[in-house]
C-alpha cells in the first residue's frame, strides 16, 4: 500500500510518500500509524500526538478504527482550518 503525507507531516519525516507491506495484525489506521511509528524515529518523533493525525483510505476521510484491509492508499495529514 501506499503511504501519503502530507503538510508538517512530509516536511518532518522529508517525504512525501512510501510503499509499505504492514504486517497481518496492522489491521486499522491506528495500528498503522503505531506500525510506523515503531520502525522509523522520524515517524515516532513526528507522530507523538497520533490523535490529532487525520486519515483518508483511498481518498475517504476515515476515523482510526476504520480497517485499512484492501486499500491502495492511505494518507496521513494534521489537522487542516479552512478559510
Amino acid at each position: 500500500m501506499k503511504i501519503l503525507y502530507f503538510a508538517w507531516l512530509r516536511e518532518r519525516l522529508d517525504r512525501g510518500e512510501e510503499e509499505v507491506s504492514p504486517p497481518d495484525d496492522v489491521r486499522t489506521v491506528a495500528d498503522l500509524i503505531g506500525w510506523l511509528r515503531g520502525r522509523d524515529e522520524a515517524a515516532d518523533l513526528a507522530m507523538q500526538r497520533p490523535e490529532i493525525i487525520k486519515a483518508a483510505i483511498d481518498a475517504k476521510i476515515v476515523p482510526h478504527d476504520a480497517l485499512i484491509r484492501g486499500a491502495k492508499v492511505v494518507a496521513l495529514f494534521p489537522p487542516m482550518t479552512g478559510g
